[in-house]
């Protein structure tokens, strides 16, 4: 068991956010709650590798970087266009300088303002912000999850296009939002050594 020390500390979007080390691993703390760590990953690999698996072409856009593990299965799989678009400069950073991921495709950026302004469209938007829709770090965020998120993430995907949403933990009241814009709908679940299993939810 590994006392975890303090490697960075910043002011961020959302509040202080702390970078702890916890060998080997790294935990990403926000406001005093814990957000994300390096340690397993395969809820985001499996929201990354559902959405690849059924776009109807090449462009995929990220919404969170968190510790890499989307993008890096992103590229594992050769998509040819990813964008990722994290609003927190320090997570880029932390990325590159302690994870070792690729950061060249990063956008930094709040998303829901980049969505505003860019007119381009994606084959598939994963999205993996703050701990799901249930539990967000600012009300911005929680837009995201709203009608009007949800309006505005449908209206940047092309016909046939996909989305995936990364929760850590069921929400109904959020399927139903998405059964409201999406003719399809269902959630996979991913168990966790602790807690409720992570949930991805699939919307075409």
């Amino acid at each position: 068991m590994y006392s975890p020390t303090i490697v960075d500390r910043v002011t961020g979007h959302c509040g202080e956010l702390v970078l702890r080390r916890a060998d080997p691993h790294y935990e990403i703390i926000a406001n005093g709650m814990f957000l994300m760590d390096t340690r397993a990953g395969d809820s985001e690999r499996l929201l990354v590798r559902t959405a690849v698996a059924h776009m109807p072409g090449p462009r995929l856009l990220i919404g969170g970087l968190g510790v890499g593990f989307s993008l890096r299965e992103a590229l594992a799989l050769g998509v040819e266009s990813v964008v990722v678009v994290e609003r927190e400069p320090a997570v880029i950073r932390w990325n590159a300088e302690f994870f070792g991921n690729p950061t060249a495709d990063c956008v930094q950026a709040d998303l829901v303002s980049w969505l505003h302004t860019t007119p381009t469209r994606f084959d598939a938007i994963c999205l993996d912000i703050d701990n799901g829709p249930d539990w967000t770090l600012s009300e911005d965020n929680a837009t995201l999850y709203s009608d009007a998120g949800l309006a505005l993430l449908h209206s940047h995907l092309t016909p046939g296009g996909m989305l995936t949403v990364w929760s850590a933990s069921a929400s109904r009241t959020f399927e139903s939002a998405l059964r409201t814009r999406f003719p399809s709908v269902k959630t996979l679940s991913v168990d966790v050594p602790r807690g409720e299993p992570d949930v991805v939810f699939i919307a075409c």
